[in-house]
Order: C-alpha cells, then sequence, then structure tokens
C-alpha cells in the first residue's frame, strides 16, 4: 500500500476536522440539503461530461493508487540488469522463460529472445507508452474537472441559501437554516476541490510520468541488451535515468 498518500489525506482531513472540533461543535457543519447539492449535483455534472465507464475508470484508477507502491525506477534498472546477466549466461533465448507480473517487461523479453530488431522493440513499447498516457489521462481529466466542479456547485448552494434566507426574512427562525446552507456549501465544495480531487489529480499525473520513465528505462534496456549484453554497460546507460543519490545506493 502506499502509506504516502493514504496518510497524507487522512492527516488532511483529520487536521480540518480537529480545527472544527477546536472552534466548537462539529454537528454545525453537517448539513444534509448542501451536502446533496454539492456531493449529488458534482457527481451528477462529471456524468454529464465523461463516459460512465470513464468515470468508473479513473475512480479504480484512483483506489488502486492507494493500494500499490510505484514501482522506482531504480528497481526497474536492476530488474534489466538481472535481464541482462541471464541472456549472458544462459543466451537471449533463455528470455522467454522470465517470469514477471510486468506485462511490457514480458513482452520485451520475448522480443529480445526473437532478437527482433531495436526498432521494432522502439514501435511496440511506443505504443505502449502512448496506450498509458491516454489511459492515465483520462482519470486526470475526470479529477481535475470534479476540482473545478465541486466549487462551483458550492456557489451554487450559496446562491440558494442566499435565495432562501431573502425570501424569509419576516420569518427569523428560518433565516439560520438557509444561512447555514449558504455558507456550508461554499465549504464543502471548497474542502472536496482542495483536499481530495485536485491531490488525486496530481497523484495520478505523478503515477503517470512515473511509469513512462520506467517503460523507457525498459527500452533502453532491451535495446542494450540487443546491442551488447554486458550486464555492466547496460546498468552504466540505465544508470543515467537515476539521480545522483540512487546511483549511489
Amino acid at each position: 500500500m502506499d502509506i504516502a498518500t493514504l496518510l497524507g489525506l487522512v492527516v488532511g482531513l483529520s487536521l480540518v476536522v480537529g480545527a472544527i472540533i477546536l472552534g466548537g461543535a462539529i454537528d454545525i457543519f453537517v448539513n444534509i440539503p448542501g451536502m446533496m447539492i454539492v456531493i449529488g449535483g458534482t457527481l451528477a455534472a462529471i456524468m454529464v461530461a465523461f463516459p460512465f465507464e470513464e468515470v468508473i475508470q479513473a475512480f479504480v484508477a484512483a483506489f488502486k493508487m492507494f493500494q500499490q507502491r510505484k514501482t522506482k525506477a531504480r528497481d526497474v534498472v536492476n530488474i534489466m540488469v538481472k535481464v541482462a546477466e541471464i541472456s549472458r549466461r544462459e543466451g537471449l533465448l533463455a528470455l522467454e522463460n522470465v517470469q514477471t507480473e510486468n506485462m511490457v517487461l514480458k513482452k520485451s523479453c520475448q522480443l529480445i529472445a526473437d532478437n527482433a530488431d531495436s526498432q521494432l522493440i522502439h514501435a511496440t513499447l511506443a505504443i505502449e507508452i502512448n496506450g498509458l498516457r491516454r489511459r492515465h489521462q483520462v482519470g486526470q481529466d475526470v479529477f481535475k474537472r470534479l476540482a473545478a466542479l465541486a466549487p462551483a456547485f458550492g456557489m451554487m448552494g450559496t446562491l440558494i441559501g442566499l435565495v432562501q434566507m431573502l425570501s424569509r426574512l419576516n420569518d427569523p427562525k428560518a433565516i439560520g437554516p438557509a444561512m447555514a446552507v449558504a455558507l456550508l456549501t461554499t465549504f464543502y465544495g471548497s474542502a472536496m476541490s482542495t483536499l481530495i480531487f485536485i491531490p488525486i489529480a496530481a497523484k495520478l499525473r505523478a503515477r503517470t510520468l512515473q511509469e513512462q520513465l520506467n517503460l523507457e528505462i525498459i527500452f533502453e534496456g532491451a535495446k542494450s541488451i540487443l546491442e551488447n549484453n554486458n550486464p555492466r554497460l547496460v546498468y552504466e546507460k540505465l544508470s543515467s535515468f537515476l539521480s545522483p543519490s540512487e546511483r549511489g545506493d
């Protein structure tokens, strides 16, 4: 599990809730009509803006973000060096038997075992990278749009609350609830956007860039193994993708 992502979200929500509790009763920040406007309106609008399957895909990607730790570039470099060691010790055909859950790495090993041209490997992995960008871009776009919609519906709730309040000025008891809707919907929309949607969109983008880098390392590693399967030379080439601190580990 990606503890950092989960911890950041929990800490952020805890600080906001803690500040509310320290400032008074928490129940005054609970307003069902306001939640209906912001949460319901935001979800309804996102269903209009995107196909249903893309919305589900985005939420699944966000859920997986909490479940899976990102694969570091250093780990991918080490894996490609091990692949080079196998090819040098047992021959290229031995790479057909490499067991891995990474389908791109598995495909690359198969292409190396078939002694495929480097241009074919480049074209194959370019398709994988473009497909990854396209799939991940959907999730980013959904959460970016959610981040824009939530405050907008918060403002809509504020307007509704103000209209209700102004229409009941002759009833002092009705002014308070109407004013609560007016203020709390803005709070709900801002909190959802700032604490949840924007960070998730940013995290998805970071994951996309990391996975793209990993695919590029796999391509360069496969190319290097075909050209010269010396594990040391493969590492020297792939270490260029790493920061100085990672190279020294």
